[in-house]
């Protein structure tokens, strides 16, 4: 019995979620279940040009995938996590739920990671303050990463590792 053809909207489909970096597993599911189709992995992986099974995907496939790749890497805006405020609506209510349920550990550690959200802990900004010097951590220690990349770029950290 031969293999039925895969309509295009299932191949846009496919090689549109393998350009956003699903793997041929989470595309072989939502292929079952959004179009009632069984796809094979081992299928799937002839859509995605990056792998050595889709080296002879046609130019329009090819091109699909490629311009959809480049869009999905540069408007994160529509991935709701990468929004500090989703992220922070998450994090309460896995607080809320770990106090209710009476973990406080998890509770304290979830407060924790929400106040570094807020300070900018999980940003690679650089903050400078208003006379121009790189603001230093609560404890007055400039990182010693930024130490020696200071030194590397010809800048004197001030004694001592200390900040301003």
């Amino acid at each position: 019995m031969a293999k039925a053809k895969l309509s295009e909207p299932i191949k846009v489909y496919i090689v549109q979620a393998l350009a956003c970096f699903d793997t041929p597993s989470v595309v072989a599911d939502a292929v079952r279940r959004d179009f009632g189709e069984v796809v094979t992995r081992q299928s799937i992986e002839n859509y995605d040009p990056a792998k050595k099974a889709g080296a002879n995907l046609s130019d329009k496939w090819r091109m699909l995938f490629e311009e959809t790749r480049k869009a999905f890497l540069e408007d994160t805006s529509k991935i709701a996590i990468s929004h500090r405020a989703v992220r922070l609506r998450a994090i309460q209510r896995m607080a809320e739920k770990a106090e209710d349920r009476g973990n406080m550990v998890l509770a304290a550690s979830l407060l924790e990671q929400a106040a570094k959200e807020v300070g900018d802990a999980y940003t690679n900004r650089q903050k400078l303050d208003v006379s121009g010097s790189l603001q230093t951590t609560p404890e007055g220690q400039i990182d010693a990463r930024i130490a020696q990349l200071l030194g590397k770029a010809g800048i004197s950290a001030p004694a001592g590792g200390e900040g301003p």
